[in-house]
């Protein structure tokens, strides 16, 4: 829902009813992930998307329907060999969709859940998709870290969900999850799909050099709240980064351990250490390549030449990190692009990290077989 959020709080606080057709469960070469949404408003309007193009009309016709006569529908859009003009995934992929009416009446903590949402507040969704007793379908509940409200019509497997819900909240994830009819452990019976809306992970980006606003305005784009750091206050402008959601003028492993401190760097963060000058980027990697757990970056990413990255790799030795740890550090930062600009080097970092993320191989997809999306977290 997170991608159509302006238009659903907007009907939501004018009191209309909507259609929502959410990606509930992919397989093979789906387009969109679990979780893509589509709505469908009153009047006709429609914002997202559940399949890039492919089966949008069709899931915009089950919505109208849904909005009419208010009956949750999970329908299964694949290719058909048979027919091949008929509705359907041209990329051979599958998807489940689950489309629903939603009102304030139906969904009394709609406001709240838009409003966390849009705050960046932790929270998850579960909604019975498929069940042995129909009118369980469309039943939901709202989870928070703290509590949750709502029931999926059994205190049992409302039990079971919040705690299931609880644990891809904490990991930033949302999948479809199989119980028993009344919430055990077992892969018949209910189907419950859990969306979960965690605050934007983070990109810390060391260094205010013209690479580092490219780099912001990239990283934006691809979801992550920006942070650029630097020590220099007349290079650590808002003017210079308007990308950026905050510039911080500070040493950089001076902020990096104050935002350890406050709990703010987790296994969601990507940091981008841009200054290629010892003074600067050795004491803030030397905090980074410690980090376990939890606090762990999902990526750090650090800029050089071949003769800086050796340079740093000794001073990094000699502070005491270890093979394991320097084999976190992608440095030279990037993928071989061939690009020269700072745009271009942006799109360099971010198509490593978004490789990082999912697994990717940087390789041209011509020379790979199998399928070409991966959804795999």
């Amino acid at each position: 829902m997170r991608d159509v959020i302006e238009a659903v709080a907007t009907w939501t606080e004018q009191g209309e009813s909507f259609a929502l057709a959410t990606v509930v469960n992919t397989s093979q070469s789906a387009p969109r992930p679990a979780g893509a949404s589509m709505a469908i408003g009153m009047k006709g309007e429609a914002v997202g998307s559940v399949s890039g193009g492919c089966v949008e009309g069709a899931v915009y016709q089950l919505g109208q329907e849904a909005i009419e006569d208010g009956v949750p529908v999970l329908q299964r859009f694949g290719y058909s060999d048979d027919d091949a003009f008929a509705v359907g995934l041209t990329c051979g992929g599958i998807i489940d969709v689950f489309i629903e009416r939603l009102t304030r009446q139906s969904f009394p903590e709609l406001p709240a859940v838009i409003a966390d949402i849009e705050v960046g507040n932790p929270v998850a969704t579960a909604t019975v998709v498929e069940h042995p007793q129909p009118e369980r379908i469309g039943k939901r509940l709202v989870v928070w870290p703290e509590r949750a409200s709502g029931t999926l019509g059994s205190p049992h497997l409302d039990h079971a969900v919040i705690d299931d819900a609880r644990g891809l909240l904490a990991a930033g994830e949302s999948t479809l999850l199989m119980y028993g009819h009344d919430g055990e452990r077992m892969e018949t019976g209910a189907k419950i799909f859990v969306s979960s809306y965690q605050p934007k992970p983070r990109m810390i980006i060391f260094g205010a050099i013209d690479f580092a606003a490219a780099v912001a305005q990239a990283g934006s784009m691809i979801g992550f709240e920006v942070t650029v750091c630097d020590a220099r206050e007349v290079f650590a402008t808002v003017a210079r980064f308007p990308s950026a959601d905050e510039v911080v003028v500070s040493w950089p492993h001076a902020y990096l351990q104050q935002e350890l401190a406050k709990g703010k760097v987790d296994i969601r963060t990507v940091i981008c250490v841009l200054t290629h000058d010892p003074k600067f980027d050795v004491p803030v990697l030397d905090i980074a390549l410690r980090l376990e757990g939890s606090e762990k970056p999902a990526y750090i990413g650090v800029m050089g030449s071949r003769k800086t990255h050796h340079d740093r790799l000794a001073r990094l030795q000699d502070a005491g990190i270890n093979p394991a740890q320097l084999a976190q550090m992608h440095s030279p930062i990037g993928l071989d692009l061939g690009g020269r600009t700072p745009e271009e080097t942006a799109i360099s970092v971010v198509a490593e990290i978004i490789a990082e993320r999912w697994g990717g191989t940087g390789r041209p997809l011509k020379n790979l077989v199998g399928t070409v999306h991966s959804h795999s977290a």
